[in-house]
C-alpha cells in the first residue's frame, strides 16, 4: 500500500510540474500571450487574471473529463466552450460582486478566458483522455504556471515602470520610472527575459539528471549498418558517435566533389 501511495504522490508531482516548469503555458507553450501582455502592468491586475483562469481550468478540466464518455466526438469543442463559458460567467459575477475595481481593471480580457488557447487546449489534450483526479491536477499545474509567470511579470513591470509594488511606493524617488516599461514594448521585453531565464533553469535541471548508458556491443552485433546503434530511435543509443560519422562522411563527399570539379 505504501508503494502505492508513493507512486501516485510521484505522478502527481510529475503532472505538476509539467504545468509549472517543462510545459509552462506561458513560457513554454507560448499560449495566453495575449492577456498577459494587456493587464500585467500592476501585480493586482496580473494575480488576478492568473486566479481567475486557474480556477476556470480546474473547474472546466474535471467537468470535461466527468463528461468525456457522453459528448459525442462530433460537437465536443463548442461543449468545451459551454462548460468553460459557465465558469467565466461565475467568475465575472463574483469579481463585479466583491472586487469591482479589478473587474474594471481586466476589462474585456476577463470574459475572453473562454476562448484562451490554455483553457480549450487542455480540455481537448488532457482533460478529455484522464480521469478528474489527474485532470484537476492538470488543470492546478497549468494554472498556477500560468498565475506565476504572469505575477512576476506584472511584478517587474510595476517596478520598473511605476516605481511601486501593489501600489505602494518602492523605488526612491530620485529613480524615474521607465515608462516602457508598462507599455507593450516593456511588456515584450519582460516576457523574452523570462523565457530565456525559463530555458537556462530548464537545463541546470537536466545537468543533475544521470546520463543514459551506451549500448552494448552485443546489440550492434546483428546489425547491417555499420553505425555502431542498435536503434537510432531508442535513448540508449549513441547518437553523438552516429552524428560524428555522418558528419565525416559528408565531409567526404563534399572533397570528392571539389575534386571532381576541378
Amino acid at each position: 500500500m505504501a508503494t502505492t501511495g508513493s507512486g501516485t504522490g510521484d505522478a502527481a508531482k510529475d503532472i505538476l510540474k509539467r504545468g509549472l516548469i517543462l510545459e509552462n503555458p506561458a513560457l513554454r507553450q507560448m499560449l495566453g500571450l495575449c492577456p498577459m501582455l494587456a493587464v500585467s502592468t500592476a501585480v493586482v491586475n496580473g494575480l488576478g487574471m492568473g486566479l481567475a483562469t486557474t480556477f476556470v481550468l480546474v473547474c472546466s478540466e474535471v467537468v470535461v473529463s466527468l463528461l468525456r464518455k457522453c459528448i459525442p466526438p462530433t460537437v465536443r469543442i463548442p461543449a468545451y466552450i459551454t462548460i468553460v463559458a459557465s465558469f467565466v460567467t461565475i467568475v465575472m459575477m463574483l469579481t463585479k460582486a466583491y472586487v469591482p475595481a479589478l473587474d474594471e481593471a481586466l476589462g474585456i480580457y476577463l470574459p475572453l478566458i473562454v476562448v484562451n488557447c490554455i483553457v480549450l487546449g487542455r480540455a481537448e489534450l488532457y482533460a478529455s483522455k484522464h480521469k478528474p483526479s489527474r485532470a484537476a491536477l492538470d488543470g492546478l499545474g497549468m494554472g498556477l504556471g500560468f498565475t506565476l509567470v504572469l505575477t512576476l511579470m506584472s511584478a517587474i513591470r510595476e517596478l520598473l515602470g511605476a516605481g511601486t509594488l501593489l501600489g505602494f511606493p518602492v523605488l526612491p524617488s530620485f529613480i524615474e520610472p521607465m515608462i516602457v516599461m508598462v507599455m507593450p514594448a516593456g511588456g515584450f521585453a519582460v516576457l523574452g527575459f523570462l523565457i530565456a531565464a525559463s530555458v537556462w533553469f530548464e537545463k541546470r535541471l537536466k545537468k543533475g539528471e544521470p546520463s543514459p548508458s551506451r549500448p552494448s556491443q552485443s546489440l550492434c552485433a546483428a546489425c547491417p549498418l555499420d553505425c555502431g546503434i542498435y536503434d537510432p530511435t531508442h535513448e540508449d543509443c549513441a547518437h553523438e558517435e552516429t552524428s560524428e560519422r555522418l558528419e565525416s562522411a559528408l565531409n567526404k563527399a563534399c572533397k570528392t566533389l571539389e575534386e571532381r570539379d576541378q
